[in-house]
């Protein structure tokens, strides 16, 4: 999930103001570094009390800004040049004070300071007892700040370290580091209706046993993610997999290619986008033993009969305007299967590979994938992370979206 890509570039700011939850800042600011961010650290003076800026400056590569004043003076103004170059500033933990400071306009060390001169995206991710959590002045002063346009990462609920139970556990840096990548990514596909499969399908032979593939799911998911991230009200319709539901996707979850070709249907009237990515077992057994096939024979014959062609039936209902995207997974004459079955399912755009290849196809983390588009055109992607090949799908679409609409430039 967090790969190179999804920050790729990025300056980040990182505040952290004086609470126990301090500690995971640690592990946020390795995720934001994961997703490929340049990170800065800068601490309050009562979260120096929690965690020393050894450990930050140490991981983040740079030296922590702590103060403007004695040993750490500010000369150069540093206060300043971090705000604007920032592409983002984290705060987290946000205790009640700091949270307080901000909502009035306070600006009396290198934290507050720093962020009456930020311009770009501020988001505050609030981490206290729950009794100052819900404290009116503290929601007050929340509301400001949500007034004010910056992004409020809502807590936790759950056990606190005072011991008491309820709302103000800092987020969990996962879920604030991916708050972050969404505020980041353009959102190109807002209000559009995403419609992605994603997966393997399972026909059953007996109550144990089931035809299947050794699709993981990844690709799919990494379309489905790209999407949300890119204001896309995306639905996923996905086969078995052991994968995490996509932040902000709507997930059905089904086993067999008739409950996939029947999720499918049921949603695809009112896609603005379908992206069939899911290896949909292509034949199912006749018949389903009732009990387990004993191992009595050296040979065993099965009848299989064809399952609903999904992607051709998608083809076929195809409404005007509506983008649809297959891919195709091949172990050889790839350009020949590719375009043949672009123009024989009705798509505008295939992604297609060759499986088997060393990290490419199913279940790999990356993929080599070649475009084949509806015009006649094609590209070759170099190998990527599968979010990455994603986006540039996305990319594709867009473009096509914005030549029906007459908004290309």
């Amino acid at each position: 999930m967090w790969t190179e890509t999804l920050l790729s570039g990025k300056r980040i700011v990182l505040g952290i103001s004086g609470g126990i939850a301090a500690y995971k800042s640690v592990e946020l600011l390795r995720l934001i570094q994961k997703a490929g961010a340049d990170v800065k650290v800068i601490m309050t003076k009562n979260a120096q009390e929690f965690v020393g800026p050894i450990t930050f400056a140490a991981i983040s590569g740079h030296p922590v800004f702590t103060g403007m004043y004695g040993e750490t003076a500010d000369p150069e103004m540093r206060h300043i040049s971090i705000a604007q170059e920032a592409d983002a500033v984290v705060i987290a933990p946000a205790t009640a004070n700091i949270i307080g400071k901000f909502a009035g306009g306070i600006a009396d060390d290198a934290l507050t300071t720093l962020m009456m001169a930020v311009t770009s995206p501020r988001l505050i991710c609030p981490a206290m007892n729950t009794n100052m959590y819900e404290n009116r002045a503290l929601q007050r002063n929340l509301d400001v700040l949500d007034a004010d346009g910056f992004v409020i990462v809502e807590p936790g609920h759950g056990e606190l370290a005072c011991k008491s139970t309820g709302p103000g556990r800092l987020a969990d840096p996962e879920t604030i580091a991916w708050r972050l990548v969404e505020v980041l990514t353009k959102k190109d596909l807002m209000g559009k209706r995403v419609l992605i499969s994603a997966g393997p399908t399972r026909e059953s032979l007996d109550p144990v046993r089931y035809i299947s593939n050794p699709s993981s799911g990844k690709m799919g998911y990494a379309m489905a993610r790209a999407a949300v991230l890119r204001g896309g009200d995306v639905v996923l319709v996905s086969g078995p997999t052991v994968l995490p539901d996509p932040f902000g996707a709507k997930v059905t979850r089904v086993t067999s290619a008739s409950e996939m070709a029947e999720a499918i249907f049921d949603q695809s009237g009112t896609a603005d986008i379908v992206i069939k990515s899911a290896a949909v077992s292509d034949y199912r057994p006749t018949g389903v033993s009732a009990h387990k096939i004993k191992k009595e024979k050296d040979t065993l014959i099965m009848e299989l009969e064809k399952t609903t062609d999904i992607l051709a039936e998608l083809g076929r209902r195809k409404k005007p305007g509506q983008i649809l995207v297959g891919f195709a997974a091949e172990t050889r004459d790839l350009e020949k299967y590719a375009i043949e079955k672009l123009k024989k399912k009705n798509l505008d755009m295939i992604a297609a590979n060759i499986v088997g290849e060393k990290g490419s196809g199913f279940d790999a983390d990356t993929n080599a994938v070649r475009l084949f588009f509806k015009d006649g055109g094609n590209e070759k992607l170099p190998m990527m992370d599968k979010f990455a090949a994603a986006n540039i799908i996305i990319d594709h679409v867009t473009a096509i979206i914005a030549r029906q609409e007459g908004t290309v430039e």
